[in-house]
């Protein structure tokens, strides 16, 4: 056996201060590992040597890039480029679309850690015309209310957790409390900042999106996104321009929806989470998968004999998966088999939440006052929830004169307290593990309203394979109500230090 580390991300800053110091360099690129891997099916060599002649000429594996990925059609080349990005003074409300990629990698500036300031994005289409001052002034209204919101909560906050008070220490985390609620009056136009790992190949996709879309600010973010990639890794970034598809799809879609719904009513009755599809007998699913993989017989015998088994059987196999578990512990593959779909109605604030969760498949619609506002049951406790809603619905004025003449504006003026309907599917492996994030204590309190939801209602319909489901810091309580003991400690890599119970 024979391993080398290849290569690992380096910050800029330090390639430059190498080209300062060794002059300019043409192998500072990740075009060359692409090439380079590219080659590996077809060179006889061994990798590291393949490596080598692949930084020596740079020229050369751009030439071999673009005939491997994109004449011979193997782009999954482009995925041993990656790229980090550090996008900042982009809005709340465009950082969704920067979200909304699977296969990468983000971390936002929190508006539940960070004490909000008067940053904001003014949209084309409102900068520069008569709009302009109606959108600042409520933007304005809204950052006022956040600051008087943000001191009656901190007094609160503190008040009601007097004990940890007490210590200092925890003065930052009380604040964030405070903040976490406070913040559901701050517009989507609040700037916000994301750090971004991307490989080519999702680079790319994101490029053509970007150029397709219909909000300027998000053309804008793709521009310089690739005005500074263009002269690092132009072999393995080639199709990054607007394209039909991804330009007039959706408008396309979103008109027929509109000739086809004749007699839209609008949202009627709001159900804040509803499952409204799941694999039928998932149960006896997940037990026949669980069946194939542990035998050597097809999966239609497998079903069959699931079919047969009682309840008990099921669980018996189900608890087989799960006795060696701790909580860090994904449940197996198996339960990827079954799969819940729900409509959901929620915040922004927990929207920014739920699409973390890109292993699911989620699809929403647009931000919708229609579907009213989430106002944090602290809010109503100081008394100040009158106030809120009444900064909402002069929001909501707003919003409504800004549509009329900029459609494509108006959502920025919008709050975090706003709603919008989201249809998400997932698999019962993923629930679990947003079952163990999102309901764990230390979760904000709307995605954990939101993902307790969808547990009550998966259990109704898949019983058995649900039974170990629940939040992480309740693992053992729940561990201990399956199996009647405690899961076995493990130990871990520090020296002395044992899983804590």
């Amino acid at each position: 056996m024979k391993i080398k580390l290849a290569g690992y991300n380096v910050d800029a800053g330090v390639l430059k201060d190498l080209e300062e110091k060794t002059g300019k360099r043409d192998d500072l690129t990740p075009e060359v590992l692409s090439a380079a891997y590219a080659r590996i099916s077809r060179d006889p060599r061994p990798i590291d040597e393949i490596r080598q002649d692949a930084r020596q000429e740079v020229e050369k594996s751009r030439r071999s890039n673009s005939t491997i990925i994109f004449k011979m059609g193997h782009h999954s080349v482009a995925e041993h480029a990656v790229f980090n990005w550090d996008i900042m003074g982009v809005s709340r409300y465009a950082m969704e679309e920067v979200e909304r990629f699977r296969l990468s990698s983000y971390t936002e500036k929190s508006q539940r850690y960070i004490t909000l300031q008067n940053d904001f994005i003014i949209p084309d289409g409102i900068k520069g015309t008569r709009l302009e001052a109606m959108f600042t002034g409520m933007i304005r209204t809204q950052n006022n209310a956040y600051a008087e919101l943000f001191e009656k909560l901190k007094k609160y906050v503190f008040g009601k957790n007097a004990g940890l008070a007490a210590d200092p220490k925890n003065h930052n985390l009380l604040e964030g409390w405070a903040k976490e609620d406070a913040r559901y009056i701050t517009a989507l136009a609040t700037e916000s900042q994301v750090g971004l790992t991307i490989n080519a190949r999702n680079f790319e996709l994101m490029l053509r999106r970007f150029a397709s879309s219909a909000l300027p600010e998000i053309v804008a973010l793709g521009r310089e996104l690739h005005k500074q990639v263009a002269d690092i890794a132009p072999s393995i970034v080639l199709f990054h321009e607007a394209n039909d598809f991804d330009k007039n799809t959706r408008p396309e879609l979103q008109k027929l929806a509109g000739d086809l719904i004749k007699n839209k009513t609008g949202p009627g009755d709001i159900r804040e989470v509803e499952l409204v599809e799941y694999t039928a007998d998932a149960d006896t699913v997940i037990a026949a998968s669980l069946l194939h993989s542990s035998s050597d017989i097809p999966y239609k015998q497998c079903k069959a004999v699931a079919a047969k088994m009682t309840v008990d059987e099921k669980k018996k196999i189900f608890r087989a998966s799960w006795q060696n578990m701790q909580f860090y512990n994904s449940v197996v593959r198996e339960f990827e088999y079954a799969n819940l779909t729900f409509d959901i109605v929620l915040s922004s604030a927990c929207f920014g939440q739920l699409k973390r969760h890109r292993m699911s498949t989620i699809t929403s619609q647009g931000y919708n006052p229609a579907l009213d506002i989430t106002i944090p049951e602290s809010i109503q406790e100081i008394g100040m929830a009158k106030y809120f809603r009444t900064v909402a619905d002069k929001t909501n004025e707003v919003y409504d004169a800004l549509y009329k003449e900029a459609p494509l504006a108006a959502p920025y003026v919008l709050t975090n307290a706003h709603r919008k309907r989201v249809l998400i599917r997932l698999n019962v492996r993923e629930l679990y593990h947003i079952s163990r994030l999102r309901e764990d204590s230390h979760a904000q309190w709307d995605i954990r309203n939101v993902s307790r939801a969808m547990v009550t209602e998966a259990k109704k319909v898949m019983p058995c394979a649900c039974e170990l489901i629940g939040a992480k810091d309740r693992y053992n309580d729940t561990f201990q109500t399956v199996f009647g003991r405690l899961p076995k400690v493990t130990e871990i890599a520090l020296p002395g230090v044992r899983k804590i119970r």
